[in-house]
């Protein structure tokens, strides 16, 4: 895509002590791509995602959004500037409704939505999800295929340029990954640009633009799904099977 980025990483390093969990990570995300993220366990993923949305400061290295520096930035201060986050491990506010969750994501987003102003955004995301009926349920009765549409929906609601979404699909039956996956395709078709980490590797490689692979803090591998999955650094560090590429490549 020949898009500016709307996300400049740039030689990001980050250490918890003698732990060298990112190294020199480098990369532009053009807006309006889907950028997938992949790697082994504690490969650094997550770490990235933390330095990107404020919650770690790097040691090395700068972080651009939209043109303007926001390394170090609180985490309140980035969702202001139009970035938003979902977690690996739901986070619902399990004491307010389901409509509750999705509001406070618009009164703390860019916009920072009044609450009248919330309730109607609130509504049209969780159309947009499929959860709308459930509006006034407490969050903590949904199963787990809601819980992870509404962390999307609370995160939509923010209104954001910029969505990180941190493994939408674990824990799903291969007919709510399906669905999941067309939602993130839709919100990119929403002008959404998007940062997807994933282990449920078919689904992520059919819906991304373009593959970083991570394996000790290290950046292996950039490219295409199909550059990706046929370079022998990340079939070492990763997929372990070089005959997986093409089921990888040939699943939708």
């Amino acid at each position: 895509m020949s898009q500016a980025p709307i996300l400049q990483v740039q030689d990001v390093s980050k250490r918890f002590g003698g732990l060298q969990a990112l190294a020199h990570i480098t990369f532009d995300l053009p807006q309006g791509e889907i950028l997938g993220l992949i790697g082994p366990n504690g490969a650094g993923k997550t770490t990235l995602f933390n330095c990107i949305n404020g919650i770690y400061p790097p040691e090395e290295g700068r972080l651009v959004f939209q043109g303007q520096d926001i390394t170090g930035l609180k985490p309140y201060h980035i969702a202001r500037r139009g970035v938003a986050r979902t977690h690996q491990i739901v986070q619902p506010l399990e004491e307010l409704s389901v409509l509750e969750n999705v509001m406070v994501g618009s009164c703390f987003g860019h916009e920072q939505r009044s609450l009248g102003e919330s309730e109607g955004i609130a509504d049209e995301v969780l159309g947009f999800v499929g959860l709308v009926e459930r509006r006034e349920q407490p969050a903590a009765s949904l199963n787990v295929a809601q819980k992870k549409r509404l962390e999307l929906a609370r995160a939509l609601a923010a209104r954001p340029f910029l969505l990180l979404l941190d493994e939408v699909l674990a824990g799903l039956n291969p007919t709510e990954i399906a669905e999941m996956v067309e939602v993130v395709r839709q919100i990119r078709d929403r002008g959404v640009t998007i940062l997807i980490i994933e282990h449920v590797m078919h689904a992520l490689m059919n819906v991304s633009d373009r593959v970083i692979v991570l394996d000790y803090g290290e950046q292996i591998a950039e490219g295409t799904p199909g550059e990706v999955a046929n370079d022998p650094k990340v079939i070492e560090a990763y997929l372990g099977d070089p005959k997986l590429a093409e089921r990888l490549m040939g699943e939708e």
